[in-house]
């Protein structure tokens, strides 16, 4: 998700793998342990001739208004012309791009590809390898976790982060204090504070955790450090049932059971007014949620806070992720060096970085902004004069390195709907449920020619 706080968990959902109706076999240039490494380096020369050569970019995206930063980059080149290209989000804009990209024409020179997604293109071979073109000088500019995020099993630099959703906790500050309830630093004090605040009012719950949110759901794997997925060439590791992904389900699914917190589906009008009417004293986003609910909770302004999430080892404090995007160069397109300089200045520019946070209201992947007093000491009214971007910058030096996806997400993601979030809807086993999602997304990887093995 570049998440954009408009619609941030509803990308990808439904859409196909670029493999799922054909052979791995049969699928281009899957990365693999023999890789020979990236081509030359792209030369200055090069570069300068590129960029005062009229050429036209086509830059497939979701994120609004854009043309604010892009018109920066247009500035700076005025013989390159950025074509933005609003496609949707989420299937939509994958299922386009994969459509594209399989007739061998269309297909854009950039396009916005969420953090989770970068597999399911770098399998097929359609991400430029951004190394010749200098991006690994550009490491030191992102967030460690961002980089590993975008960066392939062979070292290839696949697309440079743009925005980020490391998770934490929004809490309401007055039901806290009407109900005596401290902010929980572990999630043994939170399920304790969601009994004690559900007894003294039925219709109040510490938090919804959501059936249908399997990006939140893996945030919170994230954070507990399961090893769900791995990718190396065509063998994918899978334990999406592993100890940690059972902790999780455990913790959840008693609490759902008890009936201490709600199973409400997400980004429903249900939902919506479970905020306004102070149904949750809580929610467990990411940083983009302050933004967005403040835009969607306005009745409630001044009444919230943020904190870290609970912890499950208060002494060694964790969080993952939930949202984010990136900005990757097409392999086909006939602009490569033009491109991956667009990509790089949209990304690393001061200027269009604070623009995507000022104008976009997304949370940074750059370590200038995120280190910036500026940006951190900025107050919310909304949020009762806190500095939230603080919380978050913090709880953002807290996520973990090691989390890879897989590259066929959709497939777990409605896997996981249909056992562990089912569970959890109905107040089942959800532990349990996991290794139905296991033994599905084993079975499905390997119709589809991936060579699978348990972490």
């Amino acid at each position: 998700m570049p998440t954009s706080p408009s619609h941030p968990s509803r990308r990808g959902l439904l859409a196909l793998v670029a493999c799922a109706t054909l052979a791995l076999a049969a699928c281009s240039g899957a990365p693999s342990s023999s890789d020979p490494g990236p081509a030359e380096n792209v030369s200055q020369a090069d570069v300068d001739k590129a960029m005062s050569t009229p050429t036209t970019l086509t830059f497939w995206t979701w994120v609004p208004d854009i043309e604010q930063e892009v018109a920066l980059f247009e500035r700076k080149y005025p013989a390159i012309d950025v074509d933005v290209v609003n496609v949707g989000q989420g299937a939509d804009a994958y299922t386009k791009l994969r459509t594209a990209l399989k007739a061998g024409k269309g297909a854009p020179d950039l396009a916005q590809i969420e953090y989770q997604y970068i597999p399911t293109f770098s399998i097929t071979d359609s991400l430029v390898d951004l190394r010749p073109h200098g991006a690994e000088a550009n490491k030191s500019k992102f967030l460690d976790w961002t980089w590993s995020q975008v960066t392939g099993p062979g070292g290839e630099i696949l697309a440079y982060p743009q925005d980020t959703g490391p998770m934490g906790m929004l809490y309401r500050a007055d039901l806290f204090e009407q109900y005596g309830i401290d902010v929980p630093k572990t999630w043994d004090e939170f399920a304790a504070a969601a009994r004690k605040l559900h007894a003294a009012n039925p219709d109040v719950y510490l938090t919804n955790m959501a059936a249908n949110e399997a990006a939140g759901w893996h945030g919170l794997m994230w954070q507990a450090g399961s090893e769900a997925y791995s990718v190396e060439g065509t063998t994918v590791g899978l334990s999406v049932n592993d100890t940690a992904s059972k902790k999780v389900a455990d913790y959840w699914g008693g609490l759902a059971a008890e009936g201490v917190v709600s199973t409400d589906p997400d980004f429903t009008d249900t939902w919506y007014q479970g905020f306004n009417s102070g149904k949750y004293a809580t929610w467990l986003t990411a940083a983009w949620g302050p933004a967005f609910l403040g835009g969607s909770a306005k009745s409630t302004a001044g009444k919230w806070r943020a904190a870290p999430l609970p912890q499950w080892d208060a002494a060694k404090p964790a969080s993952g992720n939930w949202g984010g995007s990136t900005t990757a160069v097409i392999k086909g397109t006939s602009n490569a060096i033009a491109a991956a300089e667009f990509a790089e200045f949209l990304n690393t520019d001061p200027e269009s970085t604070k623009m995507f946070n000022t104008k976009q209201n997304f949370f940074p992947a750059t370590t200038a902004l995120i280190g910036d007093p500026a940006f951190t000491g900025a107050k919310s009214d909304f949020f009762g004069g806190q500095a939230v971007n603080q919380v978050f910058a913090d709880i953002s030096g807290t996520v973990d390195l090691g989390w890879q996806w897989p590259p066929f997400l959709d497939q777990s993601v409605q896997d996981w709907t249909e056992t562990a979030g089912k569970a959890l809807a109905d107040k089942g086993d959800v532990a349990a449920a996991t290794d139905q999602w296991q033994s599905r997304l084993t079975s499905y990887a390997k119709d589809q020619g991936f060579t699978v093995t348990a972490r």
